[in-house]
C-alpha cells in the first residue's frame, strides 16, 4: 500500500490537502480534508487504462464556488427535511432553511463545507490503508442540538474495495443520517454520460416524491414501473419514461428500499459495457438514493468540458430521507448513550 499528500488549494487562506491511497493493482482513492470529500477513484478498464471513474475537480476552488456535493460527506442529515422542523424529546426543533421551504443536506454550510482533521495509515505490506477524517459539529450548528463528534474513514483494500465507515457520538439527543455523495461514471470521461450504464438493485419498493423532492411518505412496489431494477436495466429507462415521477425529476432522484441480502451478496451494482468496469455496493443502510446529476447543465467545467446532465450516477446509501416525519421510514435519532456506526463498501472489478 502507498499513500501520498499534495496541496489542493486554499479556502479562506487555509491550505487544503488531498490524500491518495494506492493498492498493488494500481487502484487509487483520493480525498481532501475540506468536506472529507472523495475527489477521485481511479480504476483500470478492460485494456488496463487507469482513469478516474468519479466526478470531481483537480483543485478545491470549484467545490467551494459551485458546491456540487461531488464526493462529499453529507450531514448531519442527508436529503431533505420538510420545512426543516420536527419535534425531538417533546420539544420543537427548527433547522436552517436552505432549499425553498426545506432543509437540505445538513444546511449551509454543512459537513461538505467544513475542515476535517485528517489521519493517514498506510503500511507497504498491509492488506488495507485508510484515511480518517474527524469533525466536531458544535451544538446548534444549523439548528441541530448537541455537540456531535463525527469520524469518516475511507479504506482501500487489496481486494479493490473502497470502504466508507461512519462513527459518531453526541452529548444531546439529535438527528444523524449521513451519506457520501460520490458520482460514478465508469467510462472514465464525464462527457460520455451514464445513460447507457446498467444498474441492478435488490429493491422491491421505492419512495415517490412531492414536487419539491421531499418524500410523500409512501413506499410503492417497483413492479411494472421504471423503478424496477431487480434485473439490470439501463439508466436511460427513467429518463425516457413517461412516468410522472421520472418526468418531474428529469429522471431518477429517488430513494429505493434495499432488500435484505445474504452475507457477501451485493445490494446492487452498476456496469459499463464499453469499459467493462463494474461497481458493486454493500451497505448496512436501509435505502439508497439514486441521482443522475439531472440538472447540471453547463454550470461549470470538468477537465475543460462543460458538465452535462446525466454525467454521473450517485448511489447515496442512508436511512430514507425525511425519516423524522414518517414512522415507516426508519430511525435517525441518535442519543447521548449511543454510538453510531455504519459502513458502505464499493467494490471495483471488470465484467467479462
Amino acid at each position: 500500500m502507498k499513500a501520498s499528500k499534495r496541496l489542493f488549494g486554499e479556502v479562506e487562506g487555509r491550505p487544503v490537502y488531498e490524500y491518495t491511497l494506492e493498492n498493488s493493482q494500481g487502484i487509487q482513492v483520493s480525498a481532501m480534508d475540506y468536506g472529507a470529500t472523495l475527489t477521485a477513484i481511479k480504476t483500470p478498464d478492460k485494456d488496463g487504462k487507469i482513469e478516474n471513474i468519479t466526478l470531481g475537480f483537480d483543485s478545491v476552488e470549484p467545490y467551494v464556488t459551485y458546491r456540487p456535493y461531488y464526493g462529499a460527506t453529507i450531514g448531519r442529515v442527508a436529503g431533505r427535511i420538510a420545512n426543516g422542523a420536527f419535534e425531538l424529546d417533546g420539544k420543537p426543533v427548527q433547522l436552517t432553511i436552505n432549499e425553498g421551504v426545506n432543509h437540505h443536506h445538513g444546511g449551509s454550510p454543512a459537513f461538505d463545507s467544513r475542515f476535517w482533521e485528517a489521519q493517514v495509515e498506510a503500511e507497504s505490506d498491509s492488506d488495507e490503508s485508510s484515511l480518517t477524517f474527524t469533525y466536531l459539529s458544535p451544538d446548534n450548528e444549523n439548528g441541530y442540538p448537541g455537540n456531535l463528534t463525527v469520524q469518516v474513514k475511507y479504506l482501500l483494500t487489496q481486494a479493490n474495495e473502497c470502504k466508507i465507515q461512519y462513527t459518531a457520538t453526541t452529548d444531546k439527543t439529535t438527528l444523524f443520517n449521513p451519506t457520501n455523495h460520490v458520482y460514478f461514471n465508469l467510462s472514465g470521461n464525464h462527457v460520455n454520460g451514464i445513460l447507457e450504464h446498467h444498474m441492478q438493485l435488490n429493491s422491491d419498493f421505492y419512495a415517490p416524491l412531492e414536487s419539491d423532492s421531499v418524500p410523500i411518505g409512501q413506499l410503492l412496489d417497483v413492479t411494472d414501473s421504471p423503478f424496477d431494477f431487480r434485473q439490470a436495466m439501463p439508466l436511460k429507462t427513467g429518463v425516457k419514461s413517461a412516468h410522472p415521477q421520472t418526468v418531474s425529476n428529469r429522471g431518477y432522484d429517488h430513494p429505493f428500499i434495499l432488500n435484505q441480502v445474504k452475507v457477501g451478496e451485493a445490494n446492487g451494482q452498476i456496469t459499463d459495457a464499453t469499459s467493462k468496469r463494474r461497481v458493486r455496493f454493500y451497505t448496512d443502510r436501509e435505502a439508497v438514493v439514486v441521482y443522475l446529476n439531472n440538472w447540471a447543465e453547463g454550470l461549470y467545467e470538468i477537465d475543460g468540458q462543460n458538465v452535462r446532465p446525466y454525467s454521473g450516477v450517485a448511489l447515496e446509501t442512508q436511512v430514507l430521507p425525511d425519516a423524522i416525519h414518517h414512522g415507516n421510514f426508519g430511525n435517525i435519532i441518535l442519543k447521548p448513550d449511543e454510538k453510531f456506526y455504519s459502513e458502505t463498501i464499493y467494490q471495483f472489478d471488470l465484467i467479462l
